[in-house]
């Protein structure tokens, strides 16, 4: 995971070079960090549709086969490579989004080490310094290797600059740095869990509501609104409730890409259902088999 989180601290940091905002930084890779992943979505959406065309020739299979478990799996694979049709081409595209998602949390987590990648040993000295200072209360064994409260205090301290001497990073910019977390009136080095009742609640709270608000749009546009009972409906708000919950206990900045993601992600998703929805695939995957066949039957020698 570090090493995941130190190659997309690398991309962090060319964006932060751009804007010189660690908050629009996290804009630009959630943009980027889309944009790669459109192709393995569109393959995602084909391969549910060419699942949900073979549904019924599947049934028929099982209403067939059903007491000859080894004869129904096979009947089924050949059915799978006759109509073109993997049920594992999705995995990618499901897997990569979480993958994505760790790499950000381990890069904004660890800015120190992952987007600015500072030696490890002057990050340990730092954080045991910091510790030392009286009336802070920070634990040595604070969350994210005290990095967070490194930047948080880095202005505040000659003692904790002084560690960064000779750094690949110059002291001020680093300093720098530190201050690019201020977005929209909003320090995302801030965790809202330790503030009370605050303005960074709305992070935890956003998180939630974009999360809602997307699964129940595509729900709509999908037909399938009324459809979902019981324990499905109620996944659609507890994983929400559960990324808010997450999002009140980290670093502001990850509740953040978190929006980003949810939002950009809604995006893609409605450009997707216009243009790759399930109903236009399956009809463009049936046209595909059908003109397959016809060409097979004119290749075919009359008697």
């Amino acid at each position: 995971m570090e090493i995941i989180g130190s190659i997309f601290g690398y991309v962090l940091w060319i964006a932060y070079q751009l804007v010189h905002n660690y908050g629009l930084a996290i804009l630009i890779f959630t943009i980027i960090a889309k944009l790669i992943l459109f192709p393995s979505s569109i393959k995602q959406q084909k391969t549910m549709a060419g699942n949900a065309r073979l549904q019924a020739k599947q049934a028929e299979l099982r209403e067939k086969y059903g007491n000859n478990r080894e004869k129904l799996n096979e009947e089924t694979q050949k059915l799978f490579e006759k109509e073109g049709v993997s049920p594992y081409s999705g995995c990618l595209s499901t897997i990569l989004p979480m993958v994505i998602m760790i790499g950000v949390f381990y890069a904004v987590a660890y800015p120190l080490t992952n987007t600015l990648h500072l030696d490890k040993s002057m990050v340990e000295e730092a954080k045991n310094v910091l510790v030392s200072i009286p009336g802070l209360n920070i634990s040595a064994s604070a969350m994210y290797g005290g990095q967070i409260d490194i930047l948080r205090y880095f202005n505040s301290f000659e003692c904790i600059q002084a560690c960064f001497e000779g750094a690949k990073l110059s002291i001020p910019e680093i300093s720098a740095f530190c201050s690019s977390f201020n977005f929209t009136g909003l320090n995302l080095l801030e965790t809202p869990s330790q503030l009370g009742f605050s303005w960074y609640l709305l992070i935890p709270f956003l998180c939630f509501a974009t999360s809602v608000a997307s699964q129940l749009v595509m729900q709509k546009l999908n037909g399938s609104g009324g459809a979902q009972q019981g324990c499905m409906k109620a996944m659609i708000f507890a994983l929400p409730l559960f990324s808010a919950y997450i999002a009140y206990t980290v670093p502001a900045a990850v509740g953040f890409y978190w929006i980003c993601s949810t939002v950009l992600g809604f995006v893609q998703s409605v450009v997707m259902f216009k243009y790759f929805g399930p109903a236009m695939m399956v009809a463009r995957s049936e046209a595909a088999r059908v003109a397959l066949l016809e060409k097979q039957e004119a290749s075919v020698k009359h008697l």
